[in-house]
């Protein structure tokens, strides 16, 4: 009967185990920068999979899945429950699901690994296991509208292996963790000659990254621009109240004045709770002022399409002419429903005055402001990096707007900052980002923080910027090099379990 017992109990161990490796992972990244867990928390999960049948990788990978992202993403809750308001048994529910959505991903990982690469081995530790992972990652990343959050390589900002951004991005960065995961198990089970090598494997690595970090693949253009960041800091309950649309006017034009004179100035995102059809007197007025003092300005703002029925959240440049730039990447369940018309109204949680957005096109340009050609995006938009890339390869200069109130004093808004950070590294050029209550920052093209304002109040954030051109290999080529890279490793792999 004991024997039996412990039978039964003999899963459960490896499982909490890959839990607590998952729950751990967030603490690489911001706002805790733990980053060794990248490599770490990956490794662990890769030996509790060594000699697994599938069924048993696949509850090991869900598991860590579930810690993940349910260590990470926690302040789902905040913006669903707090700013909804939806009511804690259905907030509690819609963040549950989510959460064994993406433990999903890890799931099927395991499952895959255990049944077709070799049980254990180099082939298996540095070359199936970080191609099949790097590829999960990526297909997380846009199937069912994607969700790229938390991907491996963010956590790796403020480390030389930032260097090698430029080059492969954002998941070539996840790749070459993987393999010093596959290398750091080496050394825990290996002797001799697979210590050395994975030992030689991790100075490549990280000698490459010191060396790329010498590089720059991007020149300053022209001369360097004023800018100026406006953070209204209007809370989220508050914001969409009918009797705070004159005040939060009145504050955004304080602001302004505040900061005529810089030659660039940038609202965050939906800064006044309105249609901005429906302050054309407002707009003009802020555009002559701003353009008397030498400057332009570029504000999030919500406007009603020619046809009188299309919504979209965009962004206006205010400059000689009002020219526009419309969210592409909307938010699921926030910004567009994706269900029948009958269940909306059940389903609408977040308090905005509108039913669903629609998204802008795909074939948009830079926004021309100030003399410089802006790359904009809008709110979780620039986690999307590949989508990106037509638009950054054709500008000096990238922008942000956001609005990360939603999830209150949460890491959400230093994990979307990180984003943002790596975008400007990928891109080596400066980002220049403005949040409603925060992170607002000004981004050199290294990733460095050049100037932040204070969080949570109103502020004007001041601060210079240099046009850059030029085109990293990543703005060239996209991630494709490291996916089929990827997929031929995996393949190669998957090829000597069966041979």
């Amino acid at each position: 009967m004991r024997t039996q017992r412990r039978a039964l109990l003999a899963p459960w161990r490896p499982c909490a185990a890959a839990l607590a490796a998952g729950a751990l992972l967030p603490l690489a990244f911001a706002p805790f920068n733990l980053w060794p867990l990248a490599i770490a928390c990956p490794a662990a999960l890769m030996l509790l999979w060594q000699q697994r049948a599938p069924r048993l990788a696949a509850a090991l990978g869900y598991c860590f899945g579930a810690g993940y992202f349910g260590a990470g993403t926690w302040w789902l809750y905040i913006s669903i429950h707090d700013h909804g308001p939806a009511p804690m048994w259905l907030s509690l529910a819609l963040v549950l699901l989510v959460v064994a959505y993406m433990a999903s991903f890890y799931g099927l990982l395991g499952w895959l690994t255990a049944r077709f690469l070799p049980a254990a081995g180099p082939w298996r530790q540095y070359a199936g296991l970080p191609a099949a992972w790097l590829l999960m990652e990526w297909l997380r990343g846009w199937v069912l509208s994607g969700f790229p959050w938390l991907s491996l390589g963010y956590s790796q900002t403020d480390t030389w292996l930032a260097a090698y951004a430029p080059v492969v991005g954002v998941y070539g960065l996840s790749a070459l963790l993987l393999l010093q995961g596959g290398g750091l198990l080496a050394l825990w089970q290996g002797r001799g000659r697979a210590r050395l090598a994975a030992l030689a494997l991790g100075a490549l690595i990280w000698g490459g990254a010191w060396l790329l970090g010498r590089e720059a693949w991007t020149q300053p253009y022209g001369a360097p621009v004023t800018v100026a960041v406006l953070q209204g800091a209007i809370p989220q309950d508050e914001k969409w109240q009918l009797n705070n649309r004159e005040p939060t006017m009145a504050l955004y034009r304080s602001l302004n004045e505040q900061a005529l004179g810089a030659r660039l100035i940038v609202w965050p995102e939906a800064a006044i709770p309105e249609l901005a059809n429906e302050i054309p007197r407002y707009l003009a007025d802020i555009q002559v002022s701003s353009r008397s003092h030498g400057s332009d300005v570029v504000m999030g703002a919500l406007r009603l399409a020619d046809n009188g029925e299309d919504v979209y959240n965009s962004i206006l440049a205010l400059t000689q002419n009002v020219v526009f730039y419309d969210k592409r990447h909307l938010v699921p369940f926030a910004e567009y429903f994706p269900v029948p018309p009958f269940v909306r109204s059940w389903l609408r949680f977040m308090s905005l005055p509108y039913s669903d957005f629609t998204s802008g096109s795909a074939l948009q340009g830079p926004l021309l402001a100030s003399g410089l050609r802006l790359a904009p995006s809008i709110c979780y938009e620039d986690a999307f990096g590949s989508a990106q890339l037509s638009l950054d390869a054709r500008s000096d200069l990238l922008v942000n707007v956001t609005n990360d109130a939603w999830f209150g004093r949460s890491p959400a808004r230093y994990q979307h900052l990180q984003i943002a950070r790596m975008r400007a590294i990928e891109a080596g050029r400066y980002l220049v980002r403005a949040g409603n209550d925060g992170v607002s920052a000004i981004i050199g093209p290294e990733g460095q923080l050049v100037a932040v304002a204070p969080e949570y109040r109103s502020a004007v954030l001041r601060g210079t910027v240099v046009a850059r051109r030029g085109l990293s290999p990543y703005l060239k080529l996209g991630n494709w090099p490291v996916l089929l890279l990827g997929l031929a490793a995996l393949a190669l792999a998957a090829w000597k379990r069966s041979s």
